[in-house]
């Protein structure tokens, strides 16, 4: 995966008002969630920010509410593609993360909040990767087309061996025949959609059928 080099601002002011007074700033509300569980009641020291939250088993993470301006995170909400965000929290860590989830006004579609997952080098992480379909399908050639139903796949893996983009070849697909996620694999990651999740199907069109049609004759 591509670095994207993010700067934050770590907040103690949380809830819906001080998240307004932020976006008129022209600031985004955002949470970075540890993956390293710590353990209850917690001994260290807490940066501006931080705080604990309980997963079970006496057990927590540390989360850190921050916000970036939107003129930084551009990019990287309307891009296609993924990245492993490097996140320059000022006056305090670097944290390597991934983007989790981002939420956005239901009229004017403005970024409301953004939420990043913490990553380590020897922790897997689930992240969902852009499908590039490769290929000239022999149902196209056909007379079909080709109609992709999924963009993109979530797997599982080292971020170290997440992929820009899934690649899946095409040529070999027929009219009327579909690839299907339990018959892709990929090296060193997982993909953790069902495995009966339609990727791609060649359609038979009029005119395919047409000319099936007078094949059979």
């Amino acid at each position: 995966m591509k670095t994207y080099n993010l700067e934050a601002m770590p907040r103690e002011s949380v809830g819906r008002k001080a998240s307004r007074n932020l976006r008129k700033e022209g600031m985004i509300p955002a949470v970075l969630y540890g993956q390293m569980p710590v353990e209850l009641p917690y001994q260290g020291t807490l940066a501006v920010g931080e705080k604990i939250v309980e997963i079970g088993n006496n057990k927590g993470v540390v989360v850190t509410d921050f916000s970036v301006s939107f003129d930084d995170v551009r990019k990287l909400i309307y891009s296609p593609e993924i990245f492993l965000v490097d996140i320059d929290m000022k006056g305090g860590k670097r944290v390597k993360s991934i983007l989790k989830d981002s939420q956005y006004h239901p009229v004017t579609d403005a970024i409301l909040h953004i939420d990043f997952l913490e990553v380590f080098d020897n922790k897997p992480v689930v992240v969902e990767v852009p499908i590039f379909l490769e290929g000239y399908a022999l149902g196209v050639k056909a007379g079909g087309k080709l109609n992709q139903t999924v963009r993109k796949l979530k797997v599982r893996g080292l971020a170290a061996n997440i992929p820009e983009i899934l690649k899946v070849n095409v040529e070999h697909l027929e009219l009327g025949k579909a690839i299907k996620v339990g018959e892709l694999s990929f090296d060193n990651i997982e993909i953790v959609n069902a495995k009966n999740t339609v990727v791609c199907i060649v359609k038979m069109t009029r005119a395919s059928q047409s000319a099936a049609a007078a094949a059979n004759k």
